[in-house]
């Protein structure tokens, strides 16, 4: 078992005038595959080298199923991390990389071989063992440092941004390797990147940061359909969600830049009953619940706005439209044959079902 409880957590460094993290407060399950996710800055490195025991915890308590780890040493909480940086030793092979902390402690020769092999084995590196680092191509020494984590057979796996620095087609190769091996390992694993597809691809659940504070932890479906507020709105989705300032009244959401949809009734009625009426707020609608056919043009009839085509991107099966009312830009994602040239003014239905509305103050989720 590994279950990780992070309780009050804060670092602030020497001279800082305000914390890195400020009060930070998780449990991570044990097995769970948990991902922090947050732009550069936002704290998430931060708390993945507290836990790991590379920067000292300023104040909380920080426990590995139930036993307070604060103050133990790195190498005595059964942890392995691979850090953004391979790290490898260049002057050793393969073979020597990955088993070189098990000979550190003095572990029987037959027993190395024997998990390097299955480690390489896992990572489909066997062929190389006998290679220096700079022979291999760069997905092969980031599995090189994967399967050094691997074979400590520790109970807890750190992962720093392994693969920022990977071209995108070998990302996505390795992200499906990296299932593979914590389904196989079964060990509690933190993953941190700014990629939010990483996060949404690989995670049990999410915990989006900024500024070091938690903005909200869930599944990836949970942060994707139900954000709780308009950062994490913005932040998990590609494309990112449309976000507007308008003002709501009598069922209607308006802007000074002539953008206007009416709201079903349903809709209507809950932002009035929570005392919304004439005031602004912030309307959420994601690229794909924007629609340009015919039936959308008949089904969703009050979401219907007009807006103009900027710069238009054909992805093949997709086109992304990136528009403009006034200095509001709203992206659309269509089907490959939805493709205009810029210049051209579009007419667009909009899903209001399933649009978001935030409180234009607080930035909180209204509903």
């Amino acid at each position: 078992m590994a279950e990780i409880k992070l309780e009050h957590i804060k670092k602030q460094y020497q001279n800082a005038s305000e914390p890195s993290v400020a009060d930070y407060n998780l449990d991570i399950h044990d097995k769970e595959f948990i991902v922090f996710v947050g732009p550069s800055g936002s704290g998430k490195s931060t708390v993945l080298r507290m836990i790991a025991g590379l920067e000292e915890i300023t104040d909380g308590t920080f426990t590995i199923d139930g036993e307070v780890m604060n103050e133990v040493a790195p190498k005595d909480r059964e942890i392995a991390m691979v850090f953004q940086n391979y790290a490898l030793y260049p002057h050793m092979t393969v073979f020597d990389n990955i088993g070189y902390s098990l000979k550190l402690k003095k572990t029987p020769k037959t027993e190395i071989e024997e998990r390097v092999h299955q480690a390489a084995k896992i990572l489909g590196i066997e062929p190389y063992l006998e290679r220096k680092p700079a022979d291999l191509s760069g997905g092969q020494r980031q599995r090189v440092a994967m399967g050094r984590a691997i074979v400590r057979d520790a109970k807890i796996l750190l992962m720093d941004e392994p693969l920022s620095n990977l071209d995108a087609k070998l990302r996505v190769q390795m992200r499906a390797e990296i299932t593979k091996i914590h389904k196989r390992m079964g060990a509690t694993t933190i993953y941190v990147t700014h990629d939010q597809t990483e996060a949404m691809t690989l995670a049990d659940r999410i915990v989006i940061i900024d500024h070091g504070d938690i903005q909200q932890i869930g599944t990836p479906n949970e942060l994707y359909n139900e954000p709780t507020n308009t950062f994490v709105a913005g932040f998990i989705g590609s494309p990112a969600m449309n976000l507007l300032e308008v003002e709501y009244y009598d069922g209607m959401l308006v802007s000074d830049e002539g953008f206007s949809v009416t709201l079903p009734q349903g809709i209507s009625k809950q932002l009035t009953d929570k005392g919304y009426e004439d005031k602004k707020i912030v309307f959420g609608i994601r690229p794909e619940d924007l629609h340009l056919d015919p039936i959308a043009m008949e089904t969703y009839v009050g979401g219907k706005f007009t807006t103009q085509v900027e710069i238009s991107e054909l992805l093949g099966a997709d086109v992304m439209l990136y528009t403009k009312i006034g200095n509001s830009e709203i992206v659309v994602r269509g089907k490959g044959s939805d493709y205009v040239a810029p210049g051209t003014a579009i007419q667009v239905a909009a899903n209001l079902s399933k649009a978001h509305y935030f409180d234009a103050v607080t930035t909180n989720r209204i509903i």
